[in-house]
């Protein structure tokens, strides 16, 4: 069949098609993604009826009180054990994503979140603030594992044509479970003294809707098949997601797929990669820095720990305290907007644009925050809602940046959050009008290094991304050649990209190392 005809085809879709596949998306992500984002926001605003709570349980069980330090210490610890889960999720996703399957390991995922919230409603009867670090841990896991499984389940179930819009979705839902869990916390709602506990466990909630909803719909038809080998359960998943029979190309390839992975393990059972041969592989050495780089700034730049600890932000800015709440509700309502505006933008500017201009607004954004704090202690007037209008757009300029490297999850993404989570406090205390100047450096860094490191994706077949990668590797360069059927050498990177193509959003690079190399050298572990 030519190219035409398998674009009339795919362009011939039944419209049950997009019903059955949106209210998939709107299923699995209000569990997943959303709860990343409700989870990283519902933190902030509880924060001084938390650690009245614990000071109170370490007095009753001690007799004496924590001191500032120490107090503020035991809050971090708090928040940052739900970075450790969301590690420690990322891990656990590959292996569960295998053994389960997409839908049910997203299903099952529910339980940790389920455990946590009844450890938090009960933790006030106990008198055990060590329980609230159980239950964060808990909720993290949730995040790490739905992060991984969710943006698989999307890519293997929607249409070419769709899965760029499908993938994107993803961080549209956190953002909107960013900005929903700040409406939550007002004090109007649950953001009162004797409802906060009632607070930190609405995230069951979400996770409640997805257990009654998602079971209605269908498995991930690639996983049916070349995982499960159920050649009748994918035609007929496929079929439901498409609207009507399943599409003929569809299969083939997936049958085709099925076919190469089966002789690619046959040949590579004796070489399969650690992570460690990962880092000795000259080959791939772009690849890595450039994921490691992406994933790491994205929480070194401080943005999502602005939500864990808006309080002390805002409070250093000068905003009276009855109205922090309401500024920070501002704080999601920006990257809700930045992440609808940088799903239109993204194929007209491209990933590499929107990554490099979002670092790059962001680290003068933090400029003009460090000015206005230090005009703000020299008594200039206006400078407390100029600080806030530049936490709002230095938040509204990783909106930006944050579709692009969404995909780009796991453990450098967590431990990052993790660090930062710690230091966050110390360091707004510390360094007082200059708190911000941290993030300055790093969003700096990461704009000029993924500047002359990352190339553009945007239009691009695999191999011409892949001749890029290998020029910067100091491979020779080959000689252009467009294919749909992957190397059989397993040491190839054109393989790489291949082999994973078909499971992702085109021209998501990222992705698709890490969905190829990345995961399987963790289950060899």
């Amino acid at each position: 069949m030519s190219k035409e005809d398998a674009e009339s085809e795919e362009n011939n879709i039944p419209s049950g098609n997009g019903r059955t596949l949106a209210l998939t998306v709107c299923s699995a992500a209000i569990g997943g993604t959303f709860q990343y984002g409700y989870n990283i926001s519902i933190i902030n605003a509880p924060t001084s009826y938390v650690q009245r709570f614990i000071n109170d349980t370490y007095m009753e069980r001690w007799g004496v009180g924590l001191e500032t330090p120490q107090l503020t210490l035991a809050w971090t610890i708090i928040v940052s054990a739900f970075s450790l889960g969301g590690l420690l999720g990322a891990l656990l996703a590959g292996p569960m994503a295998v053994r389960f399957g997409r839908k049910k390991s997203l299903l099952l995922n529910n339980s940790f979140l389920l455990v946590g919230a009844v450890l938090v409603l009960t933790c006030k009867m106990a008198k055990s603030f060590e329980m609230i670090i159980l239950a964060r841990f808990l909720v993290g896991i949730n995040s790490g594992v739905s992060m991984n499984v969710q943006p698989m389940y999307f890519g293997e179930s929607a249409p070419t044509h769709l899965r760029g819009a499908v993938a994107f979705s993803s961080a549209v839902f956190t953002a909107f479970g960013i900005f929903l869990g700040q409406v939550v916390g007002l004090t109007e709602l649950l953001g009162s003294e004797p409802l906060w506990t009632y607070l930190l466990a609405s995230n069951s909630v979400p996770g409640i809707i997805q257990l009654l909803t998602l079971p209605w719909f269908p498995e991930s038809p690639r996983y049916l098949l070349i995982d499960r080998g159920d050649r009748e359960a994918c035609a007929r998943a496929l079929g439901r997601f498409r609207g009507g029979e399943a599409p003929v190309l569809e299969m083939e390839e997936m049958l085709r797929e099925q076919q190469q992975q089966h002789l690619v393990t046959l040949n590579s059972k004796s070489s399969a990669k650690t992570p460690w041969d990962l880092f000795k592989d000259r080959g791939l050495r772009s690849q890595l820095k450039t994921v490691m780089a992406a994933s790491s700034a994205m929480m070194l730049c401080g943005n999502d720990s602005i939500y864990f600890y808006a309080s002390y932000i805002f409070l250093e800015a000068g905003i009276p305290p009855n109205k922090i709440q309401y500024a920070t509700i501002g704080t999601g309502a920006s990257e809700f907007t930045a992440s609808i505006l940088s799903n239109f933008l993204i194929e007209r500017a491209g990933r590499r644009y929107l990554l490099i201009g979002g670092y790059s607004l962001m680290s003068c954004w933090s400029v003009v925050f460090t000015v206005a704090l230090i005009l703000q202690g020299r008594g200039v007037a206006g400078m407390p809602y100029l600080s806030m209008a530049c936490v709002f757009a230095y938040i509204l300029s990783f909106g930006l940046a944050r579709p692009a490297a969404y995909m780009v999850a796991g453990s450098f993404m967590w431990m990052s959050l993790f660090s930062v989570g710690m230091l966050f406090p110390f360091i707004v205390n510390g360094l007082g009008n200059f708190c911000f100047l941290p993030f300055l450096v790093v969003c700096l860094v990461a704009a000029l290094f993924l500047g002359f490191t990352l190339p553009e994706t945007r239009g691009k077949t695999l191999a011409e991304i892949t001749e890029e990668f290998d020029r910067k590797n100091k491979h020779v360069e080959r000689p252009h050649k467009e294919t749909d059927e992957p190397n059989p050498n397993p040491k190839c990177p054109i393989y790489l990209w291949n082999m994973i193509s078909i499971y992702v959003p085109k021209n998501e690079l990222i992705y698709r190392f890490i969905r190829l190399c990345v995961l399987p050298a963790i289950k060899q572990m």
